[in-house]
């Protein structure tokens, strides 16, 4: 029998399914991966905003993780939303219990319509705990910013936060630069420790599209898991995105929701 390739997310669910645990089951699928998740919060959440965050007890999500992982010889893992401090702790912990490859973390810290997804206490754990562990991480501009002590304005800045959330232990690091101020394209950053990789595609404007870092991120999961390295990973994932942007449609009344490709 082959083998089919594994990826677990870590992450909040959101009832709009544009986002969250069940936007990356459907990222693995598409990228021919099975999926598993372990739910870290239950989020209100619609494509307008979000209402309101109710974190699982960290217990729950230790006991959740260490199910999957005493049954699933798992490929990979995707890291979304984590909520808190507590829960930070509890999954780094089990991940290093497990010894854990092929970790892709994207530290949702804040909604794009404002709401906190990661409380304050939780940052420095995340930066002292759980970034020295992963693989590659992917910020936004903001999420950049506040990691690494920047402000990010242009691209020069873009490669010093790079270099300084690698400093932090994270194997490599993908700024997504969607929120830079470019004309006609959104540029993607890649910084391995030596090199700076430039991702370019061509900006859609007034098109904003739900649940596009937690796509990303599980695609570059998703190819980790089936044994591609980081840059090709990296270029694969980008070119899905491609496809998920071209085919996102407006389902509610807010943004964009990937529908089919």
């Amino acid at each position: 029998m082959a083998k089919v390739p594994i990826a677990l997310t870590i992450a909040g669910s959101d009832p709009s399914s544009g986002a969250g645990v069940q936007v990356d089951l459907k990222t693995f699928w598409e990228n021919g991966v099975y999926g598993l998740c372990v739910v870290t919060a239950i989020t209100s959440q619609n494509s307008q905003k979000v209402l309101d965050v109710y974190g699982v007890p960290e217990d729950v999500v230790s006991s959740q993780l260490q199910c999957i992982f005493e049954d699933f010889p798992i490929d990979s893992v995707k890291i979304g939303m984590l909520f808190s401090s507590k829960i930070v702790v509890a999954v780094s912990d089990i991940l290093k219990r497990y010894n854990v490859k092929n970790i892709v973390l994207d530290p949702v810290i804040k909604s794009s319509s404002g709401y906190k997804l990661l409380q304050d206490d939780g940052v420095d754990v995340l930066k002292n705990k759980l970034i020295p562990m992963v693989s590659i991480i992917t910020p936004n501009i903001f999420e950049a910013s506040i990691l690494s002590d920047i402000k990010i304005t242009d691209e020069d800045q873009i490669f010093r936060a790079a270099k300084r959330i690698h400093r932090l232990g994270a194997k490599n690091v993908i700024i997504k630069g969607g929120h830079l101020n470019t004309k006609n394209e959104s540029i993607d950053f890649l910084f391995d420790g030596k090199s700076i990789y430039k991702f370019s595609q061509k900006r859609i404007k007034n098109k904003e599209v739900h649940g596009t870092g937690c796509i990303l991120s599980s695609a570059i999961a998703a190819n980790l898991a089936k044994g591609y390295d980081i840059l090709n990973s990296v270029k694969k994932a980008k070119s899905f995105m491609e496809k998920v942007l071209d085919s996102s449609l407006c389902l509610g009344k807010g943004s964009y929701f990937w529908t089919k490709h």
